[in-house]
């Protein structure tokens, strides 16, 4: 029986002969339908040869399922989710969304030529880091500051140029990996530069610094430890002894503040997070956080602090390697306005979802549980927790809520969650003891209708 459906499975010239596909041809490359063609062809084969398939699909459904293909292959890879999470800054899916003036000044400087190294009052060449340079010091009281591609490319370059050849003094429990296995042992000892470990895991002293201090010193590093925490028996040096240390002996001060908060978000129940204002008025020299973590803006490395550092930062080789380009200056630039107008926990999507009142969630969910219902599903509001993400604040956790989705009959959870997930455009969502749970603070009230149209198409 098997071997005589094979020989029934058309050929690929036969079947892209179909008027179905002919006219497939006309809306998308040959290429894309033949591969998909092929695609389908081999599938079904399989299917076959496993006991799968009693009988050949008719040249209708074998057309239906190559447009499926090429739509799926045609579609970009890069695209928008919807985040169901609770996670706000969810590295995976992409951290923090732009604010709408944000978004508007990239499509402004993207779709034609720009100011971004002309300066049109004198005709002649601009620099690429004033379009930023003087919010950044407004904003937080540095004297000079500029730009690289992230975080991680910052502390590599400052420790470049300001250490290399030279010891670091550090804590040791400020050692931290971050993503993608960046340790900071091990990148000083990229740049040239050995790591002087001080102190213990959980207790580090001004005198563990200043015995540390020799003559290959360069520096003294502190690192906020943005995505972990040693609770306990613990005690750290106030940035302001570390600065007025290193200052005695001509030392430069650095801190990698990681999530870079230019906002006390204590009012919203987040507690320790030092604001980057915070270690300039403790005066630490070099001062590097996330543009994409709480600031809210696009991914970039932001440095400031004393003038005669940032210069040394700006002449190094490296900065070239690591420079922005017109679209993150855009968009880093339109978020600062945002601060500096006043706008930001009203206009930044990451403050705004930091600020979501419990009521204003509750009511949000209450709105989706009704589509989903109005859609023929089980919905109901339920108490969850949501986290910032983005390797900040790991230890705090914000009350919320989030809506609880029955899948339809004769189907489990799992399956609903992969429906939506592989639905256009994705939804992501959570299983929680076997809910399926769509967490509203990372949700936007534009998205609920489609949300419920999934479910039904994932209900068929």
């Amino acid at each position: 029986m098997n071997n005589q459906l094979l020989r029934e499975i058309p050929k690929v010239d036969d079947l892209l002969r179909s008027p179905a596909l002919v006219s497939l041809c006309q809306n998308a490359p040959r290429s894309a339908v033949a591969d998909a063609v092929r695609s389908v062809l081999a599938e079904l084969r399989s299917s076959m040869l496993a006991g799968e398939a009693a009988a050949l699909p008719d040249e209708a459904a074998l057309a239906a399922r190559v447009a499926e293909c090429v739509k799926c292959a045609c579609r970009p890879s890069l695209r928008r989710t919807i985040n169901g999470t609770g996670v706000i800054l969810h590295t995976n899916l992409g951290r923090a969304c732009l604010a709408e003036a944000a978004a508007a000044a990239v499509a402004e400087v993207a779709r034609g030529y720009s100011t971004l190294e002309y300066d049109v009052l004198t005709g002649g060449r601009g620099e690429r880091y004033s379009h930023v340079e003087a919010l950044l010091t407004s904003l937080t009281g540095a004297e000079a500051a500029f730009v690289v591609n992230n975080n991680a490319a910052a502390v590599l370059l400052i420790l470049s140029a300001l250490a290399e050849g030279g010891e670091v003094v550090a804590s040791r429990g400020e050692l931290v990996e971050i993503g993608g296995s960046f340790r900071v042992p091990e990148i000083m000892e990229s740049c040239g530069a050995r790591l002087r470990e001080v102190g213990t895991t959980n207790k580090t002293h001004l005198s563990d610094y200043e015995r540390a201090i020799g003559p290959d010193t360069r520096a003294l590093m502190k690192v906020h430890t943005s995505n972990f925490r040693i609770v306990g028996f613990t005690e750290s040096v106030p940035r302001a002894e570390m600065a007025a240390l290193g200052h005695a002996h001509n030392l430069a001060v650095i801190e990698d503040l990681g999530s870079g908060s230019l906002l006390d978000l204590a009012q919203f129940g987040i507690q320790g997070e030092p604001t980057v204002q915070d270690s300039v008025r403790a005066g630490v020299d070099v001062i590097s956080f996330s543009g994409d973590k709480l600031l809210g803006g696009p991914q970039a490395g932001i440095i400031i602090g004393k003038k005669q550092y940032i210069d040394r930062l700006k002449r190094h080789p490296l900065t070239r390697a690591m420079r922005v380009d017109k679209l993150t200056l855009a968009a880093l630039e339109a978020t600062l306005r945002l601060y500096a107008s006043g706008t930001a926990f009203e206009q930044v999507p990451t403050l705004a979802m930091l600020a979501a009142k419990p009521e204003t969630l509750f009511a949000r969910a209450e709105a989706l549980a009704r589509a989903l219902c109005a859609a023929g599903a089980e919905a109901e509001p339920v108490s969850v927790e949501d986290q910032v993400g983005g390797g900040s604040v790991p230890m705090q956790m914000l009350p919320s809520f989030a809506v609880s989705v029955s899948p339809a009959a004769g189907r489990s959870v799992e399956a609903l969650e992969a429906a939506l997930r592989l639905g256009e455009p994705p939804i992501i969502g959570r299983i929680d003891h076997g809910r399926y749970l769509l967490h509203v603070r990372t949700l936007r009230e534009a998205d609920f209708a489609a949300i419920a149209n999934a479910w039904k198409e994932a209900a068929r």
